[in-house]
């Protein structure tokens, strides 16, 4: 086996355990491998080892790399864009992802909603939550979560689906718990004034230092890099 192909499926069967010690079904949580940096080549050799969703950081880069791993892989590749976006990438994001997870401002959504329309398209979003409220970090203060849902819900063309969030590092995973809590309660908020149809579901948060407490938390996305690429 490859040294890929060994660190999936350990980190499978630790997502596995962590699911199940709180009652909960391992194939709710989805993987979204982080291909920041990673050649196609590398993301291709990822599909060929089963995965089939990937995180990647800028429009940028993914402008080449989404094309190269499509081109090849006859698998149904699933691109969520987890970095920060400009608003005037907007329309370059649209065209590449089908679900931007960086969602945090008014401006954001209206650029998002425009070039959505224009190209007859519906991309699934997430609001990404400033979960710890650090100011040198992107995402929605959590006062204001329910405001910018209200205006994404006003957006035809875009699908809101959940929240993410990138809560404050730690050396111990237990010390974000309280951060994937908030998160997670502030999800439970938003559906309780939501249409059941209309229902909130995913929930990206959990990185390589931490996703096991995240899934613990209800993490339904996990954004993992390290432990499956390598440093």
């Amino acid at each position: 086996m490859s040294e890929l192909v060994e660190r999936l499926a350990h980190v499978r069967a630790r997502i596995e355990r962590a699911a199940l010690a709180v009652g909960r079904d391992p194939a709710a949580v989805k993987l979204l491998a982080v291909s920041k940096t990673q050649p196609p080549e590398r993301v291709i050799e990822a599909v060929r080892a089963g995965l089939l969703a990937f995180g990647e950081n800028r429009v940028q880069e993914a402008e080449g790399k989404i094309p190269a791993v499509t081109a090849t892989c006859d698998a149904p590749i699933e691109w969520h864009l987890i970095g920060g976006l400009q608003r005037n990438k907007a329309r370059r994001a649209v065209e590449l992802f089908d679900v931007i997870e960086s969602v945090d401002r008014l401006e954001l959504l209206v650029a998002l909603e425009k070039a959505a329309s224009e190209q007859g398209v519906r991309p699934r979003i997430l609001l990404q939550v400033n979960i710890d409220r650090e100011l040198q970090k992107g995402g929605c203060m959590p006062s204001k979560l329910a405001a910018l849902a209200a205006e994404a819900d006003a957006c035809p063309s875009l699908e809101l689906v959940g929240l993410m969030a990138i809560p404050r590092a730690w050396d111990n995973p237990e010390q974000v718990r309280p951060a994937f809590a908030r998160l997670r309660g502030l999800l439970a908020e938003l559906n309780r004034t939501r249409p059941r149809e209309r229902a909130l579901h995913e929930l990206s948060m959990g990185m390589t230092g931490d996703y096991e407490v995240a899934v613990q938390e209800g993490a339904t996305l996990l954004r993992i890099g390290t432990a499956l690429f390598g440093e």
